[in-house]
């Protein structure tokens, strides 16, 4: 389905202003036709009583949009094309706006309810009722504009069989309003069950953390790729995935971002303590290569400026107390020797 523009000029305001003339002219023309008489008396007659009767018609072929705002209208279940543009236009009055995503509402801007909107008991639908007749009146105007679609956190297990939690938020806009209405059943679940399965095919070719011999790129080369290290990365390849799979539904991704990365709660004690060791492990090892570092250097001056000469049990043991105090977690307590030293 090629989306077709229609070209009608923004003549809303002057076939209001003519109908309302007809209007005004029908009434007149009523209780002044028997005063004419003759068959143009009756002319006038019939045809304000043809236009009172069936002049509302009209009035039902005005139609205002708003910046970024279309409409798809359909003649007797015929696409005719799609209005575009702000202003206030006329067109066929037996023409329907069509929009099957109009009562749908997601996590995104865009549908949040507005104060003014209520919702209908019996049907579930959402708009402004109409105090004269009680309906839900619904907008079927489809929005242009760019929209942000915020995805439920969902639990998938990376690539190391780890589950995690994982939310993304989908920057979107409709480019197409005929590919959007008539290629699928509502554009906007569409869009959310895409991201559903693009994130999740995604997902699980990351480990959370970087791990050993893992290939992310699918290039058979192990890399450094990671969720947590990796997010630009990954967040581009979700939008290029969910970009691949809603081309058919009018719609373009511009932009998705990961904003919520966890480990799932069963398994977040547990990873949490793995980190803490390897941070500990770490300070370890850089305490330790400082502290044998300062040792050598002690004893290299030591034996430089003769301050005092030790063999090598006198060494051992003093590389084995300042080993102790430069890397023990508590202050030591130092013990003055009053004899001699050896």
């Amino acid at each position: 389905m090629t989306e077709k523009i229609i070209s009608t000029k923004k003549n809303g305001m002057g076939m209001m202003m003519l109908f309302i003339i007809l209007y005004i002219a029908a009434f007149l023309g009523i209780p002044v036709s028997p005063a004419i008489g003759g068959g143009a008396g009756i002319l006038i007659g019939v045809l304000s009583g043809i236009w009172i009767t069936f002049g509302w018609i009209g009035f039902m072929g005005l139609k205002v949009l708003r910046p970024q705002e279309a409409l798809v209208l359909t003649l007797f279940g015929k696409y005719k094309g799609t209005l575009k543009g702000d202003g206030f236009y006329w067109v066929n009055p037996f023409c329907t706006a069509v929009n099957p995503a109009a009562n749908t509402k997601l996590r995104q801007s865009g549908d949040v309810k507005s104060d003014g909107a209520k919702t209908n008991a019996a049907s579930g639908t959402e708009g402004a009722i109409n105090p004269a007749t009680g309906y839900v009146k619904v907008d079927k105007r489809i929005s242009l504009k760019m929209m942000t679609l915020d995805n439920n956190k969902q639990k998938i297990n990376d690539c190391l069989g780890n589950p995690i939690e994982i939310g993304i938020a989908v920057i979107w806009r409709v480019v197409d309003t005929a590919k959007a209405v008539f290629e699928v059943d509502n554009y906007k679940e569409y869009l959310s069950l895409q991201c559903d399965t693009a994130l999740r095919n995604i997902v699980r070719l990351y480990p959370y953390d970087v791990a050993p011999n893992v290939d992310t790129t699918g290039d058979g080369v192990a890399d450094e790729g990671s969720l947590r290290g990796s997010s630009e990365i990954v967040a581009q390849r979700i939008r290029d995935e969910i970009q691949e799979k809603v081309k058919n539904a009018g719609i373009e991704i511009i932009e998705a971002r990961i904003t919520y990365l966890a480990y799932a709660p069963e398994i977040a004690a547990a990873m949490l303590q793995r980190q803490q060791a390897s941070a500990v492990v770490d300070a370890r090892k850089l305490i330790v290569d400082g502290a044998v570092g300062m040792v050598e250097m002690a004893l290299e001056q030591l034996s430089e400026k003769n301050v005092v000469e030790l063999d090598d049990e006198r060494k051992a043991a003093m590389v084995s107390n300042l080993l102790v105090v430069l890397c023990g977690n508590h202050d030591a307590q130092p013990i003055v020797n009053s004899g001699s030293l050896y």
